[in-house]
């Protein structure tokens, strides 16, 4: 094992890794846990301490560093650490102070913190305290001079340090007192302990002193001059200053030092009076003789130092009508008289400016001091250069501060007129303008004969003819602060003291923009002088605040662009009027609040919404929460009086307007716009009412959802083409069926579109021209060029009128999802309208990805937990939207490369809603919102395995009173009952409960499932409609569509339904009507069942109402017309209208009169018989059989002439001639029945019918003959000529049409005369004849033609003739020519199809004999016989198969490959005729199991378990499938074994007829109850599951040998696996008798269980441990009957008995023991106290059972000596057991226990089961009843006796 050092080492590489993760695995556990399994030796504290270091310069992440913190403070706990880690840390501090790197020092700094407040160190030695705090001052001294941040944390670690202790603050005041912690070059350390000490005013006070001595001594007293920095780190000092403490130690040592050496104080003192809070003007006397001379220094310097501390004693002494400033009237005129007299001696310009700003100071405290002197010296100064000038106005201006002096300055009116005037009208002087328009203001507002002046001077009209903006901004901008507040006051006094004139001539809009530059500049001084002059300037001009708003907003907008640029450009940026520089966020929330604040005092209307949209703005929020400024903002305006509630409740819907508008979310700005998107969502939490609203009216109002839905596939195409090139140029981007499916028709003409295509031609040949005519001489542009730039600028409007309407799409859907995120509770209840606004933009190719993005957002306000689905949740519904779900993938876990397995998107959705379900349905709005993704799964066209969890929760939600999507609902579920008929018993109540929601107008919807192709639905659809109230109560109103449904369902093919849908029709109670709209529609269902039920509707409407027949047959006309031409190009999609108009004509025969006929049959002769699809037209001829079969009897003069007219008239097109021509023979041959024998007519048609035989049209042929067959009975006399005819062309003519059509004649010739007209005329004998003859082929192909026809015309009839042609037969299979060939399988295959049961026995002998032939030829012929057997009627096909296909499957082995190929084409035939959807698609896999058993029978069993039948097993299926589950059987794997048991116990409940499966029970069950035995009991297990389903689906009269086998082998003394597996299958096949055959056993059951054998006695006792679990609950009436005999088999004296007994009793417990309880309990306890003590041991096992049972926990973890998770804890067991035993019961029962745990039996004491029990339960029992001893001893007690 490695030494500690040795894995720190090794922990040392990967301390620099860049993984946050590691970092903190290696110092959170990796370190700790090498640490606590050693001692912390020198060695490991010095490689930890490296490894800490290591950690200095690279950790810059927060996590690592409190990681590597958190160790140092645990490990400084050691003192070996502590002092390996304070001598590193102090080397380190030292070196880095040359270094000077911030971060680095910054983590030096905080370890050293906690070095000394986390350890022992500050007490162990001064020296090194001193040492570590001096490095301290030195890298504060360098951190200091970083960010700001950083100065903060730094004094953060240092005040938690000098809070920690006492002792500490008290060790650094004495290193600083001491000098031995250095702060004269390093004062910030100084500086934190004096900024702590204010802190708390105990521990300043206590410090105070300390701290004026070191100030007076190296500060006042300093010998050399000092740092300013020195000197600011005594400011909370200073500011902490009394009277006292100053007049009695820092203003003797301040004049002392000012006398002696005033260059090197002058500084500090003027530092010094600037920072004192105290009144100097009981000090004035003292100070200044010292500073006036000081003030006529030839040093500059000291000069205007001295300067500035007058100007400070000024500022800082109370005025003159205060009590402590008496003397201060007197004191200023002295003083400016002094300055007055040394700024005329003085030549230097910059020390005149500082004499005058002192003068300002001290005039400006008293109006005594403005003296004639004084004002002739200002008026004399106002005539200087520029620079005293100026000097001279701001002087002016401070004193005029003072109100009491600007009366006094009415002399300087003159000048100061003359220097506004000069100033406005010259930009040089525009500063000096300034100045003076600001103190004439002043002396104007107080002076009414200097307003007078004013006005006779024009001097408003001068200023606003050449400076609108009295101030432009780019000047302000250059201006120095002072100037700036000047600014600030000017407009102060003008708005304030002359508003109304102001107003009148100056624009509000230029002064609005200079006071928003002011508030907002970068000085303070001028921003609180602003914020001081808004509030004043409102109160008299509130209309400013309004103006105010509106250029913050727009500035707003200007800075977000500057910062823009900023990033974006590496180049400087012009100067901007509107922003010339960029204020920072907290100086635009401040100019904000400051406007709004002020603004309180107008109407709110007109400054609130541009006071919320600023308070929103991007520039404004920066990267804060949206809406932190607008809580800032209204927190201030509550201050100020302000509710914004309240305003909002009346005045919610006009602010969402505004911010809809031009202003807000429809600004080009995008800036403004997202400053909207804030503010419509701060809204949605005030006011959501009023803004949804407005807002939603906003979206259905919009144009461009409108213009969205206009654009055309063109206009989206090119918009995606790039710039600068053309549509045609660039080829089709989005592909054209995606935009057909999203996007409308572009709507244009023919003329515009050829415009357009010509146009585009040319300008792709102007571009393929391009590179031609660069070579050619300049010349103009050729038209092809100008076309094509007329078509670039034609397509680049388009882009642009695309890409507008995508971008204010994609603005409003923003708006929208934001909103619903700042009030998902309101917008939970919203989420149905707000889905139906956007699931129509989800398919949209230009705002798609903008509505999903919505869409995400939206289902974050679903109910928890299921919004955190939402991603999944919003893809499921895009992909719902756009058509994209796959059912095959995406109800499906996903496989990755790995083959790990994960869940899909529906399944994750699913489950998500699976757990929100838990507590209860969803909320209605929630559900409506998911129900799409719903609805999709249960839409799929076959089952998946979420169809269970879907329908679950969709039972949940069928509440009755709510607003459901119910319509929706119901539909899906018709769907899914229609695919999984298994759901039935559930869907039924479903679709009740659902339909008690529904009103009367949903009805007609409803009904929509009688339009289903399955009668399980139509029913279930029916039921569920009485539910409905309005049914119900038969108040239905009338209605088209709810008649047309319930009229359609009266007339179902299926009885049931009709007479179901009778009661509804009673309940309607109204008439159909005339309007049969619905049943024309339902004609062209996609579902044969409603086609005929429509057809049989219109028949029946038509006989209630005839005289609407004439109408009825137009609209089907026309219907036709409408569907024959409807895709003719492309697809025949509309056969299936016309279909139903056939169906519709078949069933109105009855109702038609003659008059209609004509009209019929000319619509039939002309346009139905010509139709292309054969369905419709062999429909549409026996709709016209029908009619004439009705009405041809007495209309035949009428019909004949037409038939005749069409027969005699040339034919134009071949094809239609043919089609139409067999439909008027089949016609006439009908109507021909009518005519009498001896008719005339009859012969001619009847030659007609011969003549059209020779149409090679197969249908035209077999119509003929059916023709034929009643008309030739008046040609008896001409038979055999008639024969000779047929026969002749039959075998001779060169074309196989004619030939073809001879055979289709004879056989219904034959089908006229009778069957005895092939012996009659030797019909028979001359086949046979032509069969043999080898000669020719033709005669051969004839022969078997006329066998095909034949079988196929007469059937049964024909039967006794095939055992004669079958060897024949035989032998044309093997015919060397193909033809024959041919028609020898079309013969097999019509013979096959028309046999008989008795048939089928004739035939198949013969033909399994031929199999066993040694002749390769004749073998194969039989195999392709035993093929064509698949084509027999369903009846005989089950009869016959089960010998087939073992023979054929034998078959597949034979030596010769044609014979194999044979079989292999045999037994596909036979999955050919699968009817089976599910077994037909897996007939290959079945194949390759038949053929190649060993390989793929236990794959083709796994495929057929993973399959879901939907449909019934149909005998072919039964044929492919038994023989592989033969073999499956027969395996030596138990899994397979498993696999085909299960197969067999499904296979009843699959079949059609569970008496197909009688064939197969021979081959099946020997297999089964091989498997029943198995020595593996799950193998046993479920070959007696399938036993029982084959008994239960076949009946016990199949298996008569069944039964007595399993008594017989219950019986058995062979072993107890036989005996198990025969009780197992037993109790099966008992629980599928029923009760009644295991009541009459019952009694002989028992008496076996003490059979003398003792084999017996166990199988009997090991049949009543399977009977609890097949019978259920059924078999709790006979405990009391088997509960003794398997007591009495607890004391058997056989193990193998006892053991069966016991575990018979266990199943008894484990079924029982919470619903038989009385009855167990009792007997289990008189076991306990048996004499035999077996019984006693087993009886104690049972009890511990039954205890377990029914504490509620298995008991099987207690046993094992853990804990039990399955149940609750051991007390609440016990309580458990109390409640159901009772207190007595429960003592009682534990007592007896307590009394075993004695028992005299070591195997009854030992049972480790029983003293688990005892101490388990006992432990409970003398914890909670304290009495439980003396009951015991009073039982004990009772049981003695």
């Amino acid at each position: 094992m490695a030494s500690p050092v040795e894995s720190l080492l090794s922990i040392s590489n990967s301390v620099s890794s860049s993984s946050t993760l590691l970092r903190l695995r290696i110092f959170r556990h990796d370190v700790p846990e090498i640490l606590q399994t050693s001692d912390m030796t020198s060695d490991v504290a010095s490689v930890l301490v490296d490894i800490i270091f290591q950690t200095l310069a690279i950790y810059d992440d927060s996590n690592s560093r409190k990681a590597v913190d958190d160790l140092i403070v645990k490990r400084l706990e050691n003192v070996t650490f502590m002092i390996t880690f304070a001598a590193i840390l102090v080397q380190v501090m030292e070196k880095q102070l040359k270094v000077c790197s911030d971060t680095v020092c910054y983590r030096l700094l905080a370890w050293s913190c906690l070095l000394l407040g986390k350890s022992q160190f500050a007490t162990v030695s001064k020296n090194a305290f001193v040492r570590v705090a001096s490095t301290q001052a030195s890298l504060l001294h360098i951190i200091m001079k970083s960010s700001f941040r950083m100065q903060r944390a730094c004094k953060r670690f240092m005040f938690r340090l000098f809070s920690q202790s006492q002792a500490i603050y008290n060790s650094y005041m004495d290193g600083v007192k001491d000098s031995r912690i250095p702060y004269k070059d390093t004062p910030e350390l100084l500086g934190l302990l004096l900024e702590f000490s204010c802190l708390s005013p105990a521990l300043f006070e206590q410090s105070k002193a300390t701290y004026v001595d070191i100030y007076v001594k190296d500060v006042l007293n300093s010998r050399e001059k000092q740092k300013q920095e020195f000197s600011k780190c005594f400011q909370p000092l200073l500011l902490r200053l009394s009277h006292e403490e100053f007049q009695t130690v820092i203003l003797p040592a301040a004049t002392k030092m000012l006398k002696r050496n005033p260059e090197i104080v002058l500084e500090s003192v003027g530092f010094l009076l600037a920072n004192v809070n105290i009144d100097l003007s009981k000090y004035a006397l003292e100070l200044l003789p010292v500073l006036l001379p000081q003030a006529r220094h030839m040093d500059e310097d000291r000069l205007t130092g001295a300067l500035s501390m007058v100007r400070c004693l000024s500022e800082k002494s109370k005025l003159a009508s205060a009590p402590e400033g008496k003397y201060i009237g007197g004191l200023s005129r002295t003083i400016c008289s002094f300055l007055i007299a040394c700024y005329k001696d003085e030549g230097n310009e910059d020390v005149k400016l500082s004499i005058l700003s002192a003068i300002a100071s001290w005039a400006s405290r008293s109006s005594d001091a403005i003296q004639p002197n004084l004002v002739s010296f200002f008026a004399a100064g106002l005539k200087e250069k520029e620079a005293l000038r100026r000097g001279h106005l701001r002087c002016v201006r401070i004193i005029c501060r003072n109100p009491d002096t600007i009366s006094q300055m009415s002399d300087l009116l003159s000048p100061l007129i003359q220097l506004v005037k000069t100033g406005f009208t010259k930009p040089v002087q525009r500063l000096d303008g300034i100045y003076a328009l600001l103190i004439v203001s002043k002396i104007a507002a107080c002076d009414i004969k200097a307003e007078d002046t004013m006005v006779k001077e024009k001097l408003w009209t001068l200023i606003s003819q050449n400076e609108p903006s009295l101030v432009q901004i780019p000047l302000a901008s250059k201006l120095s602060s002072d100037d700036c507040v000047v600014c600030v006051d000017l407009l102060e006094v003008l708005l304030v003291e002359h508003s109304s004139r102001v107003l009148d001539v100056f624009s509000m809009k230029p002064l609005s923009q200079l006071l928003l530059f002011l508030l907002c500049h970068p000085s303070w001084n001028v921003r609180k002088t602003a914020y001081s002059s808004v509030t004043k300037i409102f109160l008299t001009t509130s209309q400013l605040a309004t103006n105010l708003l509106v250029e913050l907003s727009d500035s707003l907008s200007v800075i977000g662009d500057k910062i823009v640029s900023f990033r974006t450009s590496d180049t400087d940026n012009s100067v901007d009027p509107q922003a010339p520089f960029v204020p920072s966020v907290e100086v635009l929330v401040k100019a904000l609040i400051v406007i709004s604040s002020a603004a309180v005092a107008g109407p709110p209307s007109s400054w609130f919404v541009h006071a919320i949209f600023c308070s929103h703005h991007p520039s404004i929020v920066g990267t804060g929460k949206r809406d932190s400024v607008w809580k800032r903002l209204q927190k201030c305006l509550k201050t100020c009086g302000f509710d914004v509630a309240s305003f909002l409740s009346t005045n919610g819907e006009s602010v969402c307007k505004s911010l809809l508008g031009p202003m807000g979310l429809m600004s080009p700005r995008t800036a403004e716009q997202q400053a909207a998107v804030y503010c419509l969502s701060t809204l949605m939490s005030l006011a959501p009412e009023d803004t949804f609203t407005v807002f939603k009216m906003h979206l259905q109002e919009l144009p461009d959802r409108l213009s969205h839905d206009m654009l055309s596939v063109t206009d989206i195409q090119i918009f995606h083409t790039p710039e600068g090139m053309l549509l045609s140029e660039q080829g089709i981007y989005v592909a054209e069926t995606i935009g057909a499916k999203y996007t409308k028709q572009e709507p244009s003409s023919n003329n515009s579109l050829k415009k357009g295509l010509a146009s585009r031609e040319a300008a792709n040949s102007g571009r393929r021209d391009s590179t031609k005519s660069t070579k050619k001489a300049e010349k103009g542009k050729t038209p092809k060029e100008e076309a094509r730039e007329l078509m670039l600028k034609e397509e680049a409007s388009t882009r642009e009128n695309v890409h507008r309407i995508q971008k204010n799409l994609s603005l409003v859907l923003h708006a929208l999802g934001e909103m619903g995120l700042a009030n998902p509770v309101f917008c939970h209840s919203q989420l149905r309208s707000l889905a139906s606004f956007l699931d129509p933009l989800l398919r949209s190719p230009i705002v798609g990805s903008a509505a999903f993005e919505n869409l995400v957002k939206l289902a974050r306000c679903t109910v928890e937990p299921l919004c955190n689905w939402a991603v999944e949740i919003a893809t499921a519904l895009h992909l719902i939207a756009i058509d994209e779900v796959d059912s095959s993938s995406d109800f499906r876990p996903s496989v990755d490369k790995a083959g790990k397995t994960y869940e899909g998107l529906f399944e994750r959705i699913v489950n998500g809603l699976s757990v929100s379900c838990k507590s209860g349905p969803l909320p209605v709005d929630t559900f409506t919102f998911i129900f799409p993704i719903l609805e999709r799964i249960l839409l799929s066209s076959k089952r998946t395995k979420l169809h269970d969890d879907v329908l679950r929760i969709l039972y949940m939600h069928l509440d009755p009173m709510l607003p459901l999507p119910r319509l929706r609902m119901i539909s899906v579920l018709y769907h899914v009952l229609g695919v999984v008929p298994a759901y039935q018993a559930s869907i039924g109540p479903a679709l009740n409960e659902l339909c008690l929601g529904l009103q009367a107008d949903d009805v007609a919807n409803a009904l929509y499932g009688v339009y289903s192709k399955d009668v399980h639905v139509r029913m279930a659809c029916l039921n569920a409609v009485k539910c409905i109230p309005a049914v119900s109560k038969c108040s239905l109103p009338q209605k088209v569509d709810t008649a047309t449904n319930i009229w359609i369902a009266l007339h179902d093919p299926e009885k049931s339904v009709a007479e179901s849908a009778d009661d509804i029709w009673a309940r309607y109670g109204h008439d159909l009507g005339t309007d049969y709209s619905g049943i024309f529609k339902a004609l062209s269902h996609l579902n044969i069942n409603v086609r005929l039920a429509a057809a049989e509707a219109l028949a029946a409407a038509l006989h209630e109402s005839p005289t609407s027949i004439q109408l009825s047959l137009s609209t089907l006309f026309s219907l036709y017309i409408r569907d024959a031409t409807f895709g003719e190009d492309v697809f025949d999609a509309g056969w299936i209208g016309r279909q139903g108009i056939a169906l519709a004509l078949q069933s109105a025969a009855d109702v038609l009169t003659t008059k209609d006929l004509p009209a019929v049959m000319t619509f039939l002769i002309s346009r139905a018989l010509a139709d292309p699809n054969t369905d419709v037209r062999g429909r549409m001829i026996n709709a016209g059989i029908m009619i004439i079969d009705k009405h041809g009897k007495e209309n035949v003069s009428l019909l004949f002439p037409i038939f005749e007219n069409y027969l005699n008239k040339e034919a134009s097109d071949e094809e239609e001639y043919d089609l139409v021509r067999e439909g008027v023979v089949i016609f006439t041959g009908a109507l021909a029945k009518h005519l009498a024998k001896d008719d005339p007519k009859v012969h001619t048609v009847v030659e007609k019918l011969l003549e059209v035989l020779n149409t090679p049209s197969e249908s035209v042929q077999r119509a003929v003959s059916t023709c034929l067959s009643p008309l030739v009975l008046s040609k008896k006399e001409d038979g055999p000529a008639l024969f000779s005819r047929l026969l002749d062309t039959l075998m001779k003519s060169d074309k196989y049409g004619e030939r073809r059509g001879a055979a289709f004649g004879l056989a219904g010739v034959i089908m006229g005369f009778g069957i005895s007209s092939l012996k009659k005329y030797g019909l028979v004998v001359t086949l046979q004849e032509a069969l043999i003859d080898r000669n020719s082929a033709k005669r051969r192909e004839g022969a078997l033609l006329a066998f095909e026809c034949i079988c196929e015309k007469l059937g049964k009839l024909f039967e006794p003739y095939v055992i004669k042609m079958l060897p024949l037969l035989l032998v044309s299979f093997s015919d060397q020519v193909g033809a024959v060939r041919e028609a020898a399988e079309c013969a097999a295959r019509a013979m096959m199809s028309h046999l008989s049961a008795y048939g089928v026995k004739l035939v198949l002998p013969s033909l399994l004999k031929g199999l066993e032939d040694k002749a390769w030829r004749t073998k194969q012929s039989s195999v392709q016989i035993l093929g064509a057997m698949a084509f027999c009627a369903p009846q005989q096909l089950s009869q016959c198969l089960p010998r087939v296909v073992p023979k054929l499957t034998e078959v597949l082995t034979d030596t010769h490959p044609k014979v194999q190929a044979a079989g292999q084409l045999a037994l596909q035939q036979v999955g050919s005729v699968i009817k089976n959807p599910e077994i037909s698609s897996l007939v290959p896999t079945l194949l390759l199991a038949l053929t190649d058993p060993n390989e793929y029978t236990r794959h083709s069993l796994d495929i057929l378990l993973q399959t879901t039948f939907v449909n019934s097993v149909d005998a072919p299926s039964l044929a492919l499938l038994v023989p592989i589950v033969h073999r499956g059987l027969r395996e030596r794997s138990a899994e397979t074994k498993k696999k085909a048991s299960q197969i067999v116990g499904n296979m009843c409940s699959l079949v059609t007829e569970p008496k197909d499966m009688i064939p197969y029970i021979g081959l099946l069950l020997p297999e089964v109850k091989k498997v029943l035995v198995d020595p593996i009991p799950e193998v046993r297990s479920v070959a007696a599951r399938a036993v029982g389903s084959l008994i239960r689906g076949m009946g016990e009269e199949n298996f008569p040998d069944l039964v007595p086998w399993l008594f017989e082998t219950l019986k058995s003394d062979t072993s107890n696996v036989e005996r198990s597996g025969a009780a197992q299958g037993l109790s099966e096949v008992l629980a599928a008798l029923g009760t009644e055959y295991f009541e009459n056993l019952l009694p002989d059951l028992i008496r076996h269980c003490s059979h003398q054998k003792a084999s017996v006695r166990d199988g009997y006792l090991t049949l009543f441990k399977f009977l609890p679990r097949s019978l259920g609950a059924q078999f709790q009436k006979y405990l009391q009957l088997v509960l003794p005999a398997i007591l009495d088999g607890l004391a058997d004296e056989n193990e193998s008995v006892r053991d069966a007994a016991l575990g018979a009793g266990h199943v008894l417990v484990e079924h029982h023991a919470t619903t038989s309880l009385p009855l167990l309990l009792p007997a289990v306890e008189d076991g306990i106290f048996n004499d035999n003590w077996r019984i006693r041991q087993s009886s104690v096992e049972l009890l511990g059972d039954l205890l377990f049972k029914v504490a509620g926990t298995s008991g099987k973890a207690l046993l094992e000596g853990g804990s039990d998770d399955e149940g609750a804890s051991t007390e609440a067991q016990g309580r458990a057991i109390i409640d159901i035993l009772g207190m007595d019961k429960r003592n009682e029962v534990l007592a007896a226990l307590y009394m075993v745990r004695t028992d005299v039996s070591l195997s009854v004491r030992g049972t480790t089961c029983l003293e688990n029990h005892c101490s388990e339960y006992t432990k409970n029992v003398e914890g909670n009843n304290a009495n439980f001893d003396e009951y015991l001893n009073f039982f004990f007690g009772i049981t003695i006796l």
